[in-house]
């Protein structure tokens, strides 16, 4: 299978995550908290996982050591601290008293332009190699879990009704299809491999700047432990991945 079934077969599975907030149905708000925080530390152990162990090396490998792909991981950086200023959006993963129906729609905007720019950076590492995009997917996957948790409860909490909040979570992730598709063609015509190191940049962000906090904010030492476990987890599973298939 080439590059793009493989990213076909990752969108598709992509969006069918997006149906996970229907597990909720069955969670009081207390245990889907529970459920969630571990999940979003074990997301930010294996976004930067992948980052680090994975997507730079594999760039830096590439491109032969050039400079520029650390200023690539800059840009990605700073591409997703501008995204949250202007567009006042990031990743909720619990219910806000102050959450009203306006910031849901814009919430809903916010993950559908995630989510293509998810696509974007996966097809990326598919068209690189094969290998380092099987990975990436995995960790845009693990993150994608807990987001998706999180936003459907939010949606919720914002008033909209269950199966319309799931019908329109499930919309949202067909954005990553679009960008998948889109930076498969651009591949054609463009030298796209910038794209990688670009992706881990946001990576970085999203796990220093959005993930790492939701779960520091805890002085009960057994909650401590057990976020700080899945966070070193989700780390020595892109860990495990590096040595066993050496990308």
């Amino acid at each position: 299978m080439g590059a793009l079934g493989w990213i076909l077969c990752g969108s598709f599975l992509m969006s069918m995550i997006a149906l996970v907030g229907a597990v909720t149905f069955a969670l009081s708000e207390r245990n889907r908290e529970r459920l969630i925080l571990p999940l979003v530390a074990f997301s930010a152990g294996s976004l930067l996982g992948g980052a680090l162990l994975h997507m730079i090396p594999e760039a830096v490998e590439r491109s032969g050591g050039a400079p520029t792909i650390y200023l690539w991981v800059l840009a990605g950086f700073t591409s997703f601290l501008a995204f949250e200023q202007f567009l006042h959006w990031h990743h909720w993963h619990s219910d806000a008293p102050e959450m009203k129906n306006p910031l849901s729609h814009m919430m809903v905007l916010g993950d559908s332009v995630h989510n293509f720019i998810g696509g974007v950076a996966v097809a990326a590492a598919f068209i690189v190699d094969i290998r380092l995009g099987t990975t990436t997917w995995l960790v845009a996957a693990a993150h994608e879990v807990p987001q998706e948790l999180g936003k459907f409860g939010v949606l919720i909490h914002g008033g909209w009704k269950r199966s319309r909040a799931l019908f329109v979570s499930f919309l949202s992730s067909l954005t990553f299809l679009v960008g998948g598709i889109l930076a498969y063609m651009v591949s054609f015509e463009f030298d796209i491999e910038f794209l990688v190191p670009f992706a881990a940049g946001n990576f970085l962000y999203i796990a220093a700047s959005d993930l790492v906090p939701e779960v520091n904010r805890h002085h009960h030492l057994g909650v401590n432990l057990l976020h700080f476990a899945s966070f070193a987890a989700g780390i020595a599973l892109l860990l495990a991945i590096h040595v066993i298939s050496g990308k």
